[in-house]
């Protein structure tokens, strides 16, 4: 029977369409944690320290051992497995710590990754249609913001800020992908509503500007380079970079280089677009 782990969204333990988690903060905190590391020991410290920061009680060791319990309780219920003892090789203890042994396909975050990898090998290959289906298949991993629904301690926060920011990366190769291919009237919905979220972010408010250039919208390219200079200067006390900069002087002048290039290999390499712009 296939389980399904989850981090990438609200915490999930589901198998049959029906969610096995346990109830209670603090072992659904710890079972993120350990889905996080999932096939590699997480200490015992490293838990105690995620689930109390600084300040554990004099009973952690213990209380932490009654949280594993929680989770193994929880696995034992799980069709295909049906015992504790079953649970236990799934949730393992080791000599400082705790492994969660799971197949890697039914870790969301570890198909995330490799859907990942396989995209960035296509795109490295000039595979531009294959990379932004990969691209696009990993994003549609994600259920929501990571782990919502759970209490994050300092090494959950560390882990889900990564993530949120690998995911943002992800979004960005994928509209790079479909920029290259010419698809660029069906992503200004999305490129405008994402530079919206992220009003101080030079790559999403690029990619725009690509986008509405090419849709025949050079003036409304203009206005959100303005509008992203305002940003920065407001709140960062900076101008965009010296590549924005290039970018919204090759829109004023219509430079043949940010056109869609049918005939194939390179566009956005909007870094060598618009540095060849800037020198010709």
């Amino acid at each position: 029977m296939s389980m399904e782990f989850g981090v990438l969204g609200p915490l999930s333990l589901d198998a049959a369409g029906r969610s096995y988690l346990p109830s209670a903060p603090k072992p659904k905190q710890l079972l993120a944690l350990l889905i996080l590391n999932a096939n590699r020991v997480t200490s015992a410290a490293a838990c105690i320290e995620e689930l109390w920061h600084s300040d554990p009680p004099a009973t952690a060791g213990s209380t932490l051992q009654t949280y594993v319990l929680h989770i193994r309780k929880a696995l034992s219920a799980l069709p295909g497995v049906g015992s504790l003892a079953a649970a236990r090789q799934i949730l393992k203890t080791h000599d400082y710590g705790y492994e969660l042994e799971v197949c890697p396909d039914d870790v969301d975050v570890v198909r995330f990754g490799l859907l990942v990898r396989e995209g960035q090998r296509a795109q490295d290959r000039g595979q531009d249609h294959r990379a932004a289906e990969l691209f696009g298949q990993a994003l549609e991993v994600w259920r929501g913001d990571v782990l919502v629904d759970v209490q994050l301690g300092p090494s959950l926060e560390v882990h889900a800020r990564g993530l949120e920011e690998a995911r943002l990366g992800v979004w960005e190769r994928r509209v790079e992908a479909e920029l290259r291919l010419g698809r660029h009237h069906r992503l200004l919905s999305e490129l405008a509503s994402t530079a919206a979220r992220y009003p101080a972010h030079e790559n999403v408010h690029a990619q725009l500007m690509v986008a509405l250039y090419r849709s025949g919208r050079s003036t409304d390219a203009l206005t959100v380079f303005q509008r992203l200079r305002s940003v920065l200067r407001r709140e960062l006390g900076l101008d965009p970079s010296v590549r924005l900069q290039r970018l919204y002087e090759a829109v004023l002048r219509a430079d043949p280089l940010l056109d869609v290039h049918r005939g194939g290999s390179d566009l956005l390499s909007l870094d060598l677009a618009v540095e060849a712009a800037r020198s010709a």
